[in-house]
């Protein structure tokens, strides 16, 4: 298939050099793409960041949510409350509810290391 797309001269110009490699380079960005659509919620980054430089296990069992990450929690609940929570809004719960799960099994997993120490 043959696409003809109107990009800014200065990607032109780096593309031209990797003309053969652009549906590998399409390919990881539509990746990156779809991967930042599916964190979009705040917080997340932090945390993971965080658990992603394996910290201690002292240092997990005292992981707690930043106050603008309990901020929007606390707003989601009181909404879901009060009127209802929109599909977007149940999407971001349903991804804030996997965040916590994560950290609830890396703070069990620290537990068991602290207790086995």
């Amino acid at each position: 298939m043959q696409m003809t797309l109107d990009v800014p001269e200065e990607l032109v110009a780096r593309l031209s050099a990797l003309e053969d490699r652009l549906p590998q380079i399409l390919e990881l960005g539509l990746r990156e793409f779809d991967a930042s659509e599916q964190f979009t919620f705040e917080g997340a980054a932090e945390i993971l960041e965080f658990l992603a430089r394996l910290p201690t296990p002292e240092e997990i069992v005292a992981l707690r949510p930043s106050s603008k990450l309990q901020e929007r929690i606390s707003i989601l609940l009181e909404k879901n409350r009060s009127e209802g929570l929109t599909p977007a809004e149940e999407k971001e719960w349903d991804q804030y509810q996997y965040l916590e799960h994560l950290v609830r099994i890396a703070k069990a997993e620290a537990h068991l290391r602290l207790n086995s120490a």
